[in-house]
């Protein structure tokens, strides 16, 4: 029977571990990589609402087309990038990976990918802090390991 392991990753040093984890604990799996583009984590929703209208003429509080466009372009090129290093790193261990381009809040992303693909697993990274926040389990984690259909094994 095969075993599907789901790895989130943003592409932080920790989740890029959780990866290395997966492929040197489950050497029989098929390792899933999934990279979700949130554009309300990410800043998207953070509009200057102090400014009359955007360039194109949109009222406040609204999101213009080129921003979206350009943030769009920004997130692809960032998950390329992060699947590029993915697919490194399962090269140095001899195997090969499934890539995932998800869109949304990563924790739902992630919990609803594991229930609709037939996951057994959810290896991923506590936080894609540094310094003393280190410490904490993120919150994207605590949400996957508090509703996670499938065991999440966490990587610090």
């Amino acid at each position: 029977m095969d075993q599907t392991v789901l790895v989130p990753t943003e592409g932080s040093p920790l989740s890029m571990k959780a990866l290395e984890t997966a492929l040197v604990d489950y050497p029989d799996a098929d390792i899933v990589v999934c990279h979700v583009m949130d554009p309300i984590g990410s800043g998207f929703g953070l509009i200057d609402v102090m400014r009359p209208t955007f360039e194109d003429g949109s009222p406040p509080g609204s999101v213009s087309p080129k921003y979206w466009r350009e943030w769009h372009e920004k997130a692809e090129e960032k998950a390329a990038e992060v699947f590029d290093d993915a697919r490194e790193i399962a090269a140095e261990h001899g195997r090969s990976i499934e890539t995932v381009l998800e869109f949304g809040e990563p924790d739902d992303v992630i919990l609803e990918y594991a229930e609709d693909h037939d996951v057994d697993r959810i290896v991923m990274g506590s936080h894609c802090r540094t310094g003393a926040e280190r410490f904490l389990l993120g919150s994207v984690a605590e949400t996957v390991v508090k509703r996670a259909p499938v065991p999440v094994m966490i990587v610090r």
